[in-house]
């Protein structure tokens, strides 16, 4: 390893989905640069590296799930050693339902500074297709693998209002998207999107209850980002004159404008300005 200085530094990089096309400039860089390069998949990333016509100087080290807690602080030793760390995963971001997280954390306990080199994100990309709203939202990675913790989780989340993005393994997706319909509703709009920019990417926009019935009929295959939309705003119950009165009073004595406070009261019930308006100064 011939790249060594005073400081050490870990770089994340983002890779391409599926697509090598996809890889930034930034990445090829990296990779030949770096002293170490940690992959979650050293098969897969010497294919990504053919594919980009990259030589990978440094060394090659696996960096999964399985070997995370005891290959961790040998790495925060290289990077105290003042050398050049890349974290790089099958695809997509570090640590995002991917390894990564724990060596962040260590470098950062370590004093080590930390960069990233990002790309492509399998959550934002199926987030972008999937035609739902896209302003507001929450990642949940992978639901538990087992159905009663399943659905535990599915009925914590059903609330929620902001469109939401799960990872499913194509074995468990039928009865996830089963298990779904039944806590919020087979009605809810929903995308399943399938292999993101690979050959074979498909992307199907259906309520959650055909979704299920489609996944139970066939077969889907391939890594699979599902998006599903938020839980409808439930109205707040219009409260009667003279509690709408007190609302704007409180607003006002805890130093509200009369406008301001009747402007929120009357967001907050679904109701008219000028309703409100006229009900205060009746």
């Amino acid at each position: 390893m011939g790249g060594m200085s005073e400081t050490g530094r870990l770089i994340l990089l983002g890779a391409p989905l599926g697509n090598p096309a996809d890889a930034s400039s930034r990445l090829r860089d990296t990779l030949a640069a770096a002293d170490v390069v940690a992959a979650e998949d050293t098969r897969r990333l010497n294919r990504l590296a053919r594919d980009l016509d990259v030589t990978i100087a440094g060394r090659i080290v696996s960096y999964f799930e399985g070997n995370e807690e005891r290959r961790t602080p040998e790495l925060v030793d290289v990077l105290t050693e003042g050398y050049v760390v890349a974290l790089v995963t099958d695809g997509g971001m570090p640590s995002v339902s991917d390894p990564g997280y724990r060596l962040v954390r260590a470098a950062l306990e370590a004093g080590v500074p930390i960069t990233a080199a990002p790309g492509p994100s399998a959550v934002t990309t199926a987030l972008a297709l999937s035609g739902l709203p896209c302003d507001r939202f929450c990642f949940e990675g992978f639901l538990p693998r087992t159905p009663g913790a399943r659905r535990a989780r599915l009925r914590a989340l059903a609330a929620e209002e902001r469109t939401l993005v799960l990872f499913e393994a194509p074995h468990r997706i039928a009865a996830a998207l089963t298990d779904l319909a039944d806590a919020f509703g087979a009605d809810r709009p929903a995308a399943l999107c399938r292999e993101l920019t690979k050959t074979y990417e498909e992307v199907r926009r259906s309520p959650l209850g055909e979704l299920a019935r489609w996944a139970a009929d066939g077969d889907p295959r391939g890594e699979i980002t599902l998006v599903v939309a938020g839980a409808p705003a439930v109205p707040a119950v219009r409260p009667d004159d003279d509690a709408l009165r007190a609302e704007v009073a409180e607003r006002e004595a805890a130093g509200r404008s009369r406008r301001d406070a009747i402007t929120d009261v009357a967001a907050q019930y679904g109701l008219r300005r000028r309703d409100v308006y006229t009900l205060v100064h009746r």
